[in-house]
């Protein structure tokens, strides 16, 4: 199903800023159809099981730990990170490893930049792969943090919101936002565990420990939870509706899109509308997965998807 492990053939950390140095890999063929892996949070990371969804005799694997992510530094900072700050990045990534076009590959968040990457740089996108679609409107962020999944996952919520006093309930993206920031570093990271095991607790259709646990680590639990929340907090840096009102401009590049039919993180329908002003795109929905690039039938189809981009794109 996903392609033998493989090692990087080089690694680099790139500054792109004053304050941000993002720390970047490639494997598979130099000479190879480049690809860029976008990786889920904001503020997650890119893993070494992520090379193997591309068949590295033909691409040029490309993999990068966003802003304040994984191996980038400043760890976890909320300074100078923006949806748009990440745009400028990819381009400097992309100008620095001296590729003309590529293929943009991203999950959940990663499928939210990469839908602004080629927004604001159709020309330098020869298509898109897109995995568990977060739109990032208003409505998404609710489900998710306003008591929707909830519904499906009680427990789990309750042992999210039960450090949160009843008064703040009604904002917990304000009130994780302001325990987030707090100078107590006993405070900040005991929100962040919460916040990222609500979220492991939720992705996968069925319970997976492992999942759980990756959530669970300090390290990743508090880049996501911080990024996360400042993201959320600010809209994610986009208008109302941005994604689908500028699919015009990106109508023309082939896609595909993979969703979960039970994605409890983010429902369905946002994949559907997407497809539904995307007319060069297919849309395949996995009848047993939630929401985890883990879960088989969704690596089954990325690898399939990568495999069929290589068709159309050279």
């Amino acid at each position: 199903m996903l392609f033998p492990a493989i090692q990087p053939s080089n690694t680099c950390r790139l500054p792109v800023s004053d304050l941000h140095t993002l720390y970047i890999e490639e494997s598979g063929n130099p000479k190879g159809v480049p690809v860029v892996f976008l990786h889920g949070g904001p503020g997650g990371s890119c893993e070494p099981g992520h090379r193997r969804f591309f068949d590295p005799g033909s691409y040029r694997i490309i993999l990068f730990d966003q802003r304040g992510s994984g191996k980038s530094r400043p760890h976890a900072s909320l300074e100078e990170n923006t949806t748009w700050d990440l745009v400028a990045d990819l381009e400097k990534i992309r100008e620095f490893l001296e590729i003309d076009k590529w293929v943009v590959f991203g999950g959940s968040w990663g499928s939210t930049l990469a839908l602004a990457y080629a927004q604001s740089h159709p020309q330098q996108v020869l298509g898109l792969i897109l995995r568990g679609i977060f739109l990032a409107r208003d409505e998404d962020v609710n489900w998710f943090f306003n008591g929707h999944a909830a519904r499906v996952f009680p427990e789990a919520w309750q042992h999210f919101i039960e450090t949160i006093p009843q008064e703040e309930r009604d904002d917990i993206i304000a009130a994780y936002y302001q325990r987030l920031t707090s100078d107590n570093e006993i405070v900040r990271m005991g929100a962040a565990k919460a916040w990222s095991i609500w979220e492991g607790s939720s992705v996968t259709l069925l319970p997976d420990k492992n999942v759980v646990d990756h959530f669970s680590d300090p390290h990743i639990a508090l880049s996501i939870a911080r990024i996360e929340c400042h993201y959320f907090r600010n809209r994610s840096f986009l208008r109302p509706n941005q994604l689908i009102e500028d699919m015009a401009k990106i109508n023309h590049i082939p896609g595909f899109i993979v969703h979960g039919r039970y994605d409890m993180v983010c429902p369905i329908d946002q994949a559907v509308l997407l497809q539904q002003h995307w007319e060069n795109a297919r849309l395949k929905v996995i009848g047993d997965a939630g929401h985890a690039v883990t879960e088989q039938g969704i690596a089954r189809a990325l690898v399939d998807s990568c495999n069929a981009m290589l068709e159309i794109v050279t």
